[in-house]
Parts: C-alpha cells; sequence; structure tokens
C-alpha cells in the first residue's frame, strides 16, 4: 500500500530552521494536524521518515502525539523567547518524549547486492515524536542555536525560527509568506500617501 501526498487546502511550512520549530507551524494560523493524511505528509516533508515511506500503520493516537510535543514545546519556548524560567512540567514532559528510541537504521541489499542503510519501514509514532523532542532537547540546551530563536516580525505570525542569517537581520519566518506581506503592504502605504499629496 502506498500513500499519495493529499491535496491540502493550505501549504505545510518547513523554514523555521528546526524539525520541532516546523511542528509549531502546524498550528498556525490554523490547526494543520486534523487528519492522518496531512500528519503523514507533515512527516515526510519534514525529513522525519524519507520520500515514499508507508505510514499506512499510522492512527489517530498519532495526532494525539505530535499535538502533545507540540504544545509542550511551544511552552518551552514561549518561556525562553519571553525570559522566564522554565516550567517543570513542560520540561519533564519533553524529558519524557524524547525518551523512546529513533527509528533504527537496517541493513538492506542494494540492486548490486551491495548493502546499504535503510530506515524502518515501520517507525512507531513514539520514536518519531521522541525524534522531533530530542531535535527540542538539543536546540533548547545549545546556547548558540537557543539565542538565534526569533518570532516573526509579520503582522499576526506567532511563528519562531533559528535565525541563521549572516548578521543575524533575519525579521521573517519565511521571506516569500511573511515577508511578502511586509513588502506588499509597504508599497501600499506608500502608493496611498502618493495619492493623498
Amino acid at each position: 500500500m502506498t500513500s499519495a501526498t493529499p491535496t491540502l487546502p493550505y501549504e505545510l511550512r518547513f523554514d523555521a530552521g528546526r524539525v520541532c520549530l516546523d511542528l509549531l507551524a502546524t498550528a498556525h494560523p490554523v490547526e494543520r494536524l486534523r487528519s492522518l493524511d496531512v500528519l503523514r505528509a507533515w512527516i515526510e516533508g519534514s525529513g522525519l521518515v524519507p520520500p515514499g515511506t508507508v505510514l499506512g500503520h499510522a492512527d489517530v493516537g498519532w495526532i494525539h502525539g505530535f499535538r502533545e510535543v507540540r504544545s509542550t514545546l511551544g511552552e518551552l519556548v514561549e518561556d525562553h523567547l519571553a525570559s522566564r524560567p522554565v516550567g517543570d512540567l513542560p520540561l519533564g514532559r519533553l524529558n519524557d518524549l524524547a525518551r523512546p528510541s529513533p527509528p533504527a537504521p537496517r541493513a538492506v541489499r542494494a540492486a548490486d547486492g551491495s548493502l546499504v542503510r535503510a530506515p524502518d519501514p515501520h517507525p512507531e509514532c513514539a520514536a518519531l515524536v521522541g525524534a522531533v523532542a530530542r531535535d527540542a532537547v538539543e536546540l533548547l540546551t545549545d546556547p548558540v542555536a537557543r539565542a538565534a530563536l526569533r518570532r516573526c516580525a509579520g503582522d499576526n505570525c506567532p511563528l519562531v525560527y533559528v535565525d541563521t542569517s549572516r548578521g543575524r537581520r533575519r525579521r521573517w519566518c519565511s521571506s516569500e509568506v511573511c515577508g511578502n506581506r511586509e513588502r506588499v503592504a509597504r508599497h501600499r502605504r506608500r502608493a496611498a500617501a502618493l495619492t493623498r499629496a
């Protein structure tokens, strides 16, 4: 059974610089993890599994698992950005979610007979959620990466990203999305000012 990429009413975003932050983006501007098809598309798009991995064994519990790690991470990131001490409850929950082993690689025979590494063809939810949680642990415990966390400067955009730009001058979660909106708004303001003059 192969899973076709679903037609989505919106695009999934993968421009935050970390898998865990890309997961946070699935809650804005609306809840995106509402179906298994969307969750499967996000898991594949995030790189947690290689393209074409069949996740037919996923069930609705997977949606809950990914939303839980997203909520936990969201609390911790908000605490950091607000310069508050992180809460013990979300910190403990993140550590619990990070505990399961990641999907194990396997040795398989290639067409030429040589051995190549391949991912587990049926990864479990806890292993994939754990991979996201471990990415969050690495992000939040790395002082350089943590210092590069930024909130998008776009109007009404709460997305968070890692600013790896030269000079740390990135302003938007995405130049193509929020940056473009800002440029269009600026153009309209200038045009309106010229018509009033």
